[in-house]
């Protein structure tokens, strides 16, 4: 990445931003994960530690969501995502903590057993609406629709909070990270994480170039190929560094994505997954979870073993979070 003297402090100080993160999130070594590995040097970064409702890697965004919402005078916060959606458990959160509603689309029928990130979305107050067969997109259009007509004022989180506004919580991530890094004078080579809706990646990204990190991030995507995926970082990493004022320009190259880590699909926990939770669980003590986090290190496993990731190299594992779905997968971990 190339250098920068782009200034938080005077580019990103008049954008809106509540508090509701904890940060810095600690980054911490995993000493018994290297030497089980046989290396490289592995730093995690505990974005599970955020604090709200468990932590996740949503709370950084939600930070600029939450703010450009109540800058609008909404009254609710309307978003979608998969019945385990971690990214709805922390709108709730977030909906909970500032006084507004929240309304959370969620594909497919309820199930049986209300578990997990569902029992918490309950808990904090969300009304949940299932898409059924439907697409969840219109579901949430008539959702605005009906927020309108009860007199509220409705505004939409994205999926994954993963636009030029939520992504800036990542840009200013990577100034966090690198902060970090310097009082210990490390230099990385890699930035490894999961990646999907695209807002953390293209936060990362356009925070690299912002602020110079030269090493590279790489995204371990859990539910989409590296073409489409790639594509859609490159166009909401140029609307990131739009939105708050950084010229300039990205090539989809410049986004690094491995997609051979797929599975069964999104949600679809296999044998890497398993392996990696317990892993890393058994070694450092620090939970994964099966979607994101627990596929992610799954790769970064593969990678080591294959020789791509060096055993010389020093390399941070971004935790993004996600624990409470470990309890709706309780019957395929033990």
């Amino acid at each position: 990445m190339e250098e920068s003297t782009f200034d938080t402090r005077t580019m990103l100080s008049h954008l809106p931003r509540v508090e509701i993160a904890h940060l810095p999130t600690p980054l911490e070594e995993m000493h018994r994960l290297s030497k089980t590995l046989g290396g490289p040097r592995l730093l995690i970064k505990r974005d599970d530690q955020t604090g709200l409702a468990t932590g996740g890697n949503k709370a950084r965004k939600l930070e600029f969501l939450v703010a450009d919402a109540l800058a609008q005078r909404a009254t609710t916060l309307i978003t979608t995502g998969a019945p385990q959606s971690n990214h709805c458990r922390q709108t709730a959160a977030a909906a909970a903590r500032f006084g507004l509603r929240a309304v959370l689309v969620l594909s497919g029928e309820p199930p049986a057993d209300q578990t997990g990130n569902l029992l918490l979305d309950t808990l904090l107050g969300a009304e949940v609406r299932w898409a059924g067969g439907r697409e969840r997109e219109a579901v949430m259009a008539e959702v605005v629709e009906e927020e309108r007509e009860a007199g509220r004022v409705p505004y939409v989180v994205p999926y994954g909070g993963s636009n030029a506004v939520g992504a800036t919580g990542y840009v200013l991530a990577m100034a966090e990270l690198m902060a970090q890094l310097a009082r210990r004078n490390l230099q990385v080579q890699r930035i490894v994480f999961a990646s999907s809706s695209g807002g953390t990646q293209a936060g990362l990204v356009v925070g690299a170039k912002a602020f110079g990190f030269m090493g590279r991030i790489e995204g371990i995507s859990v539910d989409k190929s590296r073409p489409v995926l790639q594509e859609w970082v490159h166009r909401l990493a140029a609307k990131t560094a739009a939105y708050i004022g950084l010229r300039s320009t990205f090539t989809p190259t410049e986004f690094t994505i491995h997609d051979e880590y797929l599975g069964g699909g999104y949600g679809v926990m296999g044998d890497a997954e398993r392996e990696a939770i317990r892993l890393v669980a058994q070694t450092e003590g620090i939970l994964l979870d099966p979607v994101y986090t627990g596929r992610a290190m799954a790769g970064l496993i593969d990678l080591v073993r294959r020789g791509v990731y060096r055993p010389d190299e020093t390399i941070v594992f971004w935790h993004t979070g996600g624990i409470p779905a470990l309890f709706a997968y309780r019957h395929e971990l033990v």
